[in-house]
């Protein structure tokens, strides 16, 4: 099996990171790959956020389809806390994909 040069271990030697949690900077080697997509796997031309381990052990591991849309819908990171919480509630209820 043949890995991309991007996800070699040599490449990261001496790489720090960013947890997109808690703010912490660690190794790279410390940390655990998060993909807003949910798909990790495939790996050609992706970048990668960062999660430290104990963030890692914190989160939900449940299949998160459709989730970025609504976030995205909803102003996530664009508009205030309440705004984004009441357009997140609203699409939230319109989209069963959302639990």
């Amino acid at each position: 099996m043949t890995t991309p040069s991007s996800t070699l271990r040599g490449s990261d030697a001496g790489q720090r990171v960013t947890c997109i949690a808690c703010g912490e900077t660690l190794d790279r080697g410390d940390a655990r790959e998060y993909d807003k997509h949910g798909d990790r796997w495939d790996r050609e031309g992706k970048q990668f956020e960062y999660l430290c381990k104990p963030c890692h052990r914190e989160c939900c591991h449940r299949n998160r389809e459709g989730l970025e849309e609504a976030l995205v819908a909803a102003g996530a990171g664009r508009t205030d806390r309440k705004t984004f919480l009441e357009r997140f509630c609203e699409v939230s209820t319109d989209d069963e994909t959302i639990d």
